[in-house]
This record gives C-alpha cells, structure tokens and sequence, in this order.
C-alpha cells in the first residue's frame, strides 16, 4: 500500500517510520530541503528511543522515502497524511494555514481517488475545512475527482512513541464514507490481526477525541498539584493522598504526580485550543481554564520556594544548578517546559545559571543562547550551587552520590520539582530539602 506523510515533525516521522514497518511503502515530505537530505542518510533531527534504527531499517529496505515535493508523488499514493505543525496563535487557537497549504497543494494535483487525512492534532470543523480547500482547486481546474477526507489523530508520547504507535490503546479514526473506511482499514490491517481496538467514528467525534483525551490528562495533573499545595499547608503527604485516591478504581494512578508543571508540544497547546473552540461556540469551559492557571501558577512554585529558602535574601549572584531541561524524561522537547520559565526567573534575579540535561542541551543553547552554563554532567552542573533544582526526572538522577554533592555544593540545598527523592535519605547528609506537596 503506498501512503504519503506531509510533514517530518515528530509525528510525521514516527508515523511515517512505523507504517513502513508494517510493510506499507511510505514517501515522507518536507519543505525543509536541508532536514530531507539528512533523513535520507539516517540522520534524524529529534531524539526519540528507536527512532534512528527503525528509520535506518526501512529506508535499506525501500519501504522509507523521502522528498521535497508532493506533487512529484501525489497521484502514487493510496492515502496521504497530513501531519503538519499546527502552532497556537495568540489567542490560544490553532494555526492551521500549514494544514490548508497542502489542501491547497493537493486539489492542485491530484488525478485520481484519495484519501486526504488530517493526523495533525486540528479543532472540530478542520476536515471540512480541509475538504472544501480542496474541493475549491478541483473547480479551478475544471476536474472532478473524486477522494474523501478523514481524521486519525494520534496519541504517541514522547519518549514511548514506538511502542505507543506499534501497541497502541487505540487508534481512532473518523471518516464520513464506506470507501474512505474501507481503505484505512486495509492500512491498519496489522493492528486488528493483533487485537487492537480500532474505533471508526464520525470525523467531529473523533477530532474532539484528540482534545478531549489530552485536556483530561492535563485536569488530572492540575488537579493533584493544587492537592500538593494544600497538603504543604495543612500537613498532609500528597504521596500518600495520591497512593490513596489512585487504588480507587474509578480514579487510577496515571497522572496523579505532584509536580511542578506540565509542558510539551500537546498538553499545553491543545488544553488552549479547546478552550477557544468553546469560546468560539458561545461556551466557557471553567474547569479548564483553571487547569491552566494552576498550571502557569505552578511553573514558578520552585522559584518561590527558592525564594522562601533564602529568607528573602537578594537572590543577585547566587549559583543555581538545575538538573533537566527538556519537559519530561526520554525526550529534547523544550516546548512550554518548566526549565524555560525557570531559567527565565533565575536569570530575571540575577543569578547564575548552570544546566545539564542528557539530552536537550543543544535545544537549550538554541533557545537561551549563552544566558546559562553548560555543563557537560549533573556534578559538574552543582559544583560550587548554592542550591540544586530538580526539573526533569531522568533515570540518571535518581542516585546520585549525596556525599560527592555534599563536599562540592557552596550550600547544600536541594529542590525537588519530581518527588524523587527521599527526605530523611538527604537530611542524613546534612542537605536542606524541599520538594512538592510535603
């Protein structure tokens, strides 16, 4: 089966490597010339576990390929993906003149019967959009063809986005005809010999799906760090209420870490994206917009506990160390990370800032320049700190040697954004310990 994927971003490129494994042949496109000519040597511009090997596999079996132009394939493929960034304009809403530019392309060039389907995380009403963009060139042309429009939004994490996509919990898609239908199913033929859940549903359902999912996981997360802070004021363990509330069936574990915030290319934009859909139709949704207050809120809340733990001393040429810049763990994702809005206020207060992550270094220099510190490992990063702030709880900083961090910290301080750590553990090594909800 021949599809093509519009767009080598993080979802485009792990959708288009894991199709191929399933044997279909796909041709992944990008404006970008540069990053196509690197792909098509098995070079891959994000860090994603697997991702390098599967591509390189592929691309030697001829079942991966990569090009500049759309309409140099266009009329080969069965189906074609669009999976284009779709950024949030200032008003929280998604941009979607990159999805609508390859409609555009698409009813420019087309000849035959697709199916066009939008894998960008778009709003309710996209497809249509989508569909009368391209309905619009055929008229230009003066041709009918005949193709359908169709949703499959994705549900990959970062991180695990393999494995999300070759054992996934579902895959949904919308489509509004039995042609359409009949066509993505023969392409996710492997996963139903497998068992897994593939729910056909209309096309607005199954592009609510995508929001809805993803502002749930969000309301989870804003809800128990507004738990955490509670606890801290009135005593509690937020780790126990979570053990607690998460063996309740109806409720689960997933998601109910305290921490200091979420971010990503997913949570935050979309938790903003649905809240404009629903402005646009005349509705507020309340419970969200205080899932993202709490979430801004809760970004700072390790700057105020630095604060408090200097006793309102100037915090002017104090030494920081922060272990994790990238939004979570087994990913370089800076997007709406908590490290940026750290970073941000410890360099607004006069600090100096020195930084280490196994991963998102270089993205880090992109975005901060040379405001920060690079360090080439977590001891050198806290070497002479006057306190050492946790971000990002990657496996490689979940033991470190107290003792080592001891003789080597200017002041022996340690701010626990994860809940990682063992406080009785630290206070034994004469280090002062602050973490979330305790």
């Amino acid at each position: 089966m021949n599809i093509a994927i519009v767009g080598t971003g993080y979802v485009g490129l792990v959708s288009g490597a894991c199709f191929a494994e399933t044997g279909a042949t796909v041709t992944c496109i990008d404006v970008d010339e540069n990053k196509i000519e690197a792909l098509k040597e098995s070079k891959i511009p994000i860090y994603e576990p697997g991702l390098d090997e599967l591509v390189a596999k592929n691309l030697k079996a001829g079942r991966l390929k990569f090009t500049t132009s759309l309409p140099d394939v266009i009329n080969d493929q069965q189906i074609i993906f669009i999976a284009v960034g779709t950024p949030p304009d200032e008003d929280g809403s998604a941009d979607l003149k990159y999805v609508l530019q390859v409609a555009k392309t698409i009813g420019e060039n087309i000849n035959k019967y697709i199916v066009v389907v939008t894998k960008s995380t778009v709003p309710v009403g996209t497809s249509i959009k989508v569909y009368d963009t391209i309905r619009t060139e055929l008229d230009k042309r003066g041709v009918d063809v005949d193709f359908d429009v169709a949703s499959n939004p994705e549900f990959l994490k970062e991180g695990n986005a393999i494995k999300d996509f070759m054992s996934p919990d579902r895959v949904v898609i919308g489509v509004n005809s039995d042609r359409a239908q009949k066509m993505l199913t023969k392409l996710y033929k492997p996963f139903l010999i497998n068992n897994f859940r593939v729910i056909f549903m209309d096309i607005p359902s199954a592009e609510m799906t995508k929001y809805a999912a993803n502002s749930m996981l969000a309301t989870r997360i804003s809800f128990m760090n507004d738990i955490a802070n509670l606890c801290e004021l009135v005593g509690a363990d937020v780790n126990k209420v979570r053990a607690g509330i998460g063996s309740d069936t109806r409720i689960g574990r997933k998601f109910l870490y305290a921490g200091c915030g979420y971010g990503g290319s997913c949570f935050p934009k979309d938790v903003k994206a649905l809240i404009k859909t629903a402005d646009d139709n005349g509705y507020s949704l309340e419970v969200l917009k205080a899932v993202e207050r709490v979430n801004e809120k809760q970004k700072g809340i390790l700057f105020e506990k630095l604060k408090k733990a200097f006793a309102g001393d100037d915090l002017k040429g104090k030494h920081v160390a922060l272990w994790g810049l990238a939004f979570k763990p087994e990913t370089d994702d800076m997007r709406e990370s908590t490290a940026l809005v750290m970073m941000r206020a410890l360099f607004n207060a006069g600090c100096v800032v020195k930084v280490y992550d196994p991963e998102a270094m270089k993205e880090c220099r992109r975005i901060m320049g040379d405001k920060v510190v690079y360090c080439d490992n977590m001891y050198a990063a806290a070497d002479g700190a006057d306190a050492l702030l946790l971000l990002t709880e990657w496996k490689e900083f979940r033991l470190p040697d107290w003792e080592r961090l001891g003789r080597s910290m200017a002041r022996k301080l340690v701010l626990d954004g994860r809940n990682i750590y063992d406080k009785d553990e630290l206070n034994e090594h004469g280090f002062e310990y602050h973490c979330i909800g305790k």
